[in-house]
């Protein structure tokens, strides 16, 4: 049977929908894309309630980026489908880009090495890339003091006057959450955010995501990621594409088992569950036998 993503909002009488106080983050409906002939992604359903934290799994060509690009409004599914963002299809693409904010590495490479890590994320709020103040914009006393907050909030506000090119990587990951926050975004995608970084950087840099994901007021995440130690405890459900297609979807402690390892990455592995996180554990082949 071909696995749901949850179920579609369409199509629900007024009297149902009247129960439902906020429309769905984003929402998918049979979304697909293709290129040169090629279906990049098809049949997509996947929706995204607010307050819901989620993971996306895939190997490399899976089809992960496109779909995200066209979550984000990068991207127009050119093969069928509706995009629903916050209840509805048509949107302003500035507005849509300050609702949903998407932290990648190659953002990294963009900031100016010398500015404050505070100026950084306070520059989110303007969709800005160094920030920069000009004629008819003007930097409130108040927009420091919540990318302060939010930098507390990750355990980072003792870097707040360092330059950005000194820090970290986690660290730089930490002020690059800090400012897609500055928008109020409904959602933050997070790319792969812990590439590079060292054991000990990894699972500081974890446990801020799981202390933002359990904070009152903190947007969606989704957590783009090969390695499910990575899915902490908040990010109660996942989504997992291989082909352009949905292989898996639904709650993560159900869905994070050793079939579907062996069915996106092609090996045996044995998952164990420790404090509500799971691990893979490369499954011992036994020697090869020796002709006597």
């Amino acid at each position: 049977m071909e696995p749901k993503c949850d179920h579609p909002t369409r199509g629900k009488t007024p009297d149902v929908l009247s129960m439902t106080s906020l429309p769905p983050v984003f929402e998918l409906l049979g979304v697909s894309h293709r290129f040169d002939g090629h279906f990049a992604l098809e049949a997509i359903d996947w929706r995204v309630e607010r307050g819901q934290h989620w993971a996306l799994l895939g190997p490399n060509g899976a089809g992960k980026t496109t779909l995200l690009r066209i979550i984000a409004g990068y991207l127009w599914p050119n093969n069928g489908g509706e995009v629903y963002r916050d209840g509805q299809t048509l949107v302003d693409l500035r507005e849509l880009r300050k609702s949903i904010g998407w932290v990648n590495s190659a953002l990294v490479a963009r900031i100016p090495t010398r500015e404050p890590a505070i100026k950084t994320v306070v520059s989110g709020k303007f969709a800005q890339i160094g920030l920069v103040e000009f004629q008819g914009m003007h930097v409130e006393q108040e927009d420091y003091e919540r990318a302060s907050w939010y930098l507390k909030q990750l355990d980072a506000d003792d870097i707040a006057r360092q330059s950005f090119g000194t820090l970290s990587q986690g660290q730089q990951q930490k002020v690059l959450i800090c400012r897609a926050r500055m928008a109020r975004p409904l959602l933050i995608i997070l790319d792969d955010p812990c590439v590079g970084l060292d054991p000990g950087a990894r699972e500081t840099l974890l446990g801020s995501l799981q202390q933002l994901a359990g904070t009152a007021g903190s947007p969606s995440l989704v957590l783009v990621t090969h390695h499910i130690e990575e899915i902490m405890p908040a990010f109660s459900h996942t989504l997992a594409i291989d082909g352009g297609q949905v292989v898996a979807c639904g709650n993560t402690a159900d869905l994070l088992t050793e079939e579907l390892l062996a069915d996106l990455y092609g090996v045996s592995m044995q998952v164990d569950q420790r404090d509500g996180r799971f691990w893979p554990v490369p499954r011992s082949t036994p020697p090869p036998k020796v002709s006597p």
